[in-house]
């Protein structure tokens, strides 16, 4: 009997702290407390200060949203770029469509491949194959790093290519684009794509063979849904459980909340508790849309959903990867450059929502504006921020299922459970109420 079972038998009690989260965006700890062979508290704390984007936009002129949301993250600026801008169109009552939907979908293509690519192979692979880090995994597994990093470049290389640069593009404008590239330069991706959408066939099979702890939870899993296509950046909201909203709805279905040990507001459904945003809610919840191959190399490898191991995301992240790659080749082989990099827009005062897939999972903006199109009000939900609380919920139940392991093992595992959900961590702390009493 080792010593961790006799703890068990008699009653263990314990802690379990790690004061910062490697191979995560951003800066957070954990902390689990045991009492008596129960779990009796599990806090995923986010310290890292707020950075009050919403109040840095009230002001602002409406075209200098998609600009000031890309500095939110530099991983996924796309996804609050795309929201920012919907959200402004759906203000002014104008809808972009045709070639510059297919070009905003190819950029947000670009943002899924390199950011699947960052996670699946620096972030979260170290865990899987008993590594400490990316670095030390290259001894063994140099061809697979060498792979990952030309991948995720050509991710960075399509977003550069619509959005002007890969780290907070300039080119994304509200209405479309301010500059289309030349024909040329879009086809000259196609053979490089198709070498990263072998890559990300490679990618799949290797986190598919990959050893997975046990934890299976039944969640609440909330994605965007569209009919005809694999959502990225249009759809309505729908849940496991019936949920089905149009995303300008979301308020009254969803709050943020303040808990005490974070700096960042977590999001509940009204009424439900925590839900789970990201790679698994939409496979669970979108496979039919997925392309052929992918469905096709899911079945393959016994991987249809549903799939509700948190652990086997990183299987999800490679399958999204093979989307996104076969989804850019499918929008450049169909190439139509559209006659204006951008629609006309009428400046008018109102309220408009955003709602896009940050690889992540769901980016949800609203912004007010004037008749002059200042922002006077801003709200963004980040996918982390909502992701939090099942975050913690997963940890409780994961250590109570655990309790036979080692401290040192057990804490690991419990840094590896809260990678599954790539945190970024960033991202989540845009926002705080702050209230002030005087006496």
């Amino acid at each position: 009997m080792n010593t961790s079972q006799r703890i068990k038998q008699k009653g263990r009690s314990d802690t379990l702290k790690v004061d910062y989260l490697a191979r995560v965006e951003g800066e957070g700890s954990l902390f689990v407390k045991i009492k008596d062979n129960r779990v009796v508290d599990a806090k995923f704390k986010i310290f890292e200060p707020p950075r009050f984007f919403e109040a840095f936009l009230r002001g602002r002129n409406y075209y200098e949203a998609p600009d000031i949301t890309a500095r939110i993250c530099g991983i996924c600026p796309i996804a609050y770029q795309m929201s920012s801008a919907q959200a402004m169109e759906n203000a002014f009552g104008v809808k972009v469509e045709g070639p510059l939907r297919e070009l905003r979908r190819l950029i947000y293509c670009g943002e899924w491949i390199q950011s699947h690519a960052l996670h699946v192979y620096m972030l979260h692979a170290p865990d899987f194959l008993g590594y400490e880090s990316v670095i030390h995994m290259a001894k063994d597994y140099g061809e697979v790093v060498k792979q990952a990093l030309q991948l995720k470049k050509i991710g960075n290389e399509l977003m550069q290519l619509v959005g002007g640069r890969d780290i907070h593009p300039i080119n994304v404008a509200v209405g479309g684009f301010y500059y289309i590239p030349p024909r040329e330069r879009f086809l000259a991706m196609a053979d490089k794509l198709k070498w990263a959408r072998d890559a990300a066939v490679e990618m799949v099979k290797l986190t598919a063979g990959f050893k997975f702890p046990d934890l299976e939870r039944e969640y609440e899993f909330v994605a965007l849904h569209h009919p005809a296509e694999y959502a990225i950046a249009e759809g309505r909201l729908v849940s496991t459980s019936g949920l089905d909203i149009d995303i300008n709805e979301y308020e009254n279905y969803f709050e943020e909340v303040h808990v005490e040990h974070s700096n960042a507001l977590q999001s509940v459904m009204k009424g439900r508790g925590a839900y789970k945003v990201g790679p698994l809610a939409r496979y669970n919840l979108n496979f039919k849309q997925l392309p052929p191959s992918c469905k096709r190399l899911a079945k393959e490898l016994g991987f249809l959903p549903p799939v509700k191991n948190p652990f086997k995301s990183i299987v999800v992240r490679s399958l999204e990867t093979l989307f996104a790659c076969e989804e850019a080749l499918r929008i450049i082989g169909n190439l139509e450059l559209p006659e204006a990099p951008r629609v006309e827009l009428r400046v008018r005062a109102g309220t408009g929502y955003g709602c896009t897939e940050a690889p992540r999972g769901i980016c949800w903006h609203k912004y007010t504006v004037d008749e002059k199109g200042i922002i006077r009000f801003a709200r963004i939900v980040p996918p982390t921020s909502q992701n939090q609380k099942t975050m913690e919920e997963d940890l409780r139940e994961y250590v109570q299922k655990h309790l036979d392991l080692p401290k040192e093992r057990l804490t690991w595992e419990c840094e590896q459970a809260l990678r599954n959900y790539d945190p970024c961590i960033s991202c989540a702390t845009h926002f705080l109420k702050l209230e002030i009493e005087w006496e």
